[in-house]
């Protein structure tokens, strides 16, 4: 079973609905026994990173959520989601994240428009089971401001151009985040999913 944690920010059940349709079994939950006992946490999320700290931080997840992690156990951060992740964001002033993968959060700087929302291609970075038939240029749907500047190319998967090339699936270990939102991104996102899948056992 996969724990969607419910912090108060993001679109649950879009998440949860995506995942049925693939026949993953998964509950919205902050409850840390059920978090525990899950086989995979997915983090979700929309809107800005200092209300997501601070929800988290209200519902006593934070170490929760680092524990986990440290687990072993598959961990997925989805937009806002694959922020927190970083070590720390500058969005509204200079908040920490889960510091779970290296790096930071920054503005898109000398773009045609922000928010970056739309479809954009995704380019091959690293290999990693995540990418499994995924195809370069693949298209996936993008909605945000700010985007993370990964401190090891490494732990980049796949990145995506705009203005600038930033990370778009990012992995370190068991550690995973999309920046797009898969469960709007058509069969790509479901296969990116179905991979996770896999990665869960």
């Amino acid at each position: 079973m996969i724990a969607i944690i419910d912090y108060g920010v993001g679109n649950l059940k879009n998440v949860r609905h995506v995942f049925s349709i693939l026949e993953i079994p998964a509950q919205i939950t902050r409850d840390p026994k059920v978090i525990r006992a899950a086989d995979a946490i997915v983090l979700p999320g929309v809107g800005a990173f200092r209300d997501a700290v601070q929800n988290l931080e209200k519902y006593d997840l934070i170490d929760l959520l680092k524990e986990q992690a440290q687990s072993g156990k598959p961990f997925l951060g989805i937009c806002l989601g694959m922020q927190l992740l970083f070590d720390k964001s500058y969005e509204g002033g200079e908040w920490t994240g889960l510091g779970l993968i290296e790096g930071e959060i920054v503005r898109f700087k000398d773009v045609p428009k922000i928010p970056h929302m739309g479809w954009n291609t995704l380019i091959p970075n690293t290999e990693s089971p995540i990418a499994a038939k995924i195809e370069p240029e693949s298209y996936v749907y993008f909605v945000h401001s700010y985007h993370a500047v990964a401190k090891n190319p490494e732990d980049v998967v796949f990145a995506t151009e705009y203005g600038t090339q930033f990370p778009a699936v990012v992995q370190r270990g068991n550690i995973l985040g999309m920046q797009f939102h898969p469960e709007k991104s058509a069969e790509v996102g479901l296969q990116l999913l179905k991979n996770f899948k896999e990665m869960i056992g």
